[in-house]
């Protein structure tokens, strides 16, 4: 299986899980929406920033620019759970 010791495929195959694990846990009753948002969101930042390192080659990129996409992610990922936690629900 030398496919699997590529990093991309590795990486890949992990998004994929990731994808079906959150979308299957979250659907369920079992966790509150706030909990679910979330944890939904957190795990679509981790898929970016995998994404970002392993797709679009950023995992050598130099320093800064590597740090100020890795920054975009949380600052994107913290804007976006602010809002939905600030907005009053209803």
């Amino acid at each position: 299986m030398w496919l699997m010791r590529e990093r991309a495929t590795v990486v890949w195959v992990a998004l994929v899980v990731a994808t079906c694990v959150s979308t299957w846990m979250f659907s369920k009753d079992v966790f509150s929406p706030a909990v679910a948002m979330l944890g939904t969101f957190l795990i679509a930042g981790l898929k970016v920033r995998f994404v970002m390192l392993d797709f679009m080659e950023l995992r050598a990129a130099p320093t800064p620019a590597r740090a100020a996409f890795e920054a975009w992610i949380v600052a994107v990922t913290l804007l976006i759970l602010g809002f939905w936690f600030a907005t009053p629900t209803g």
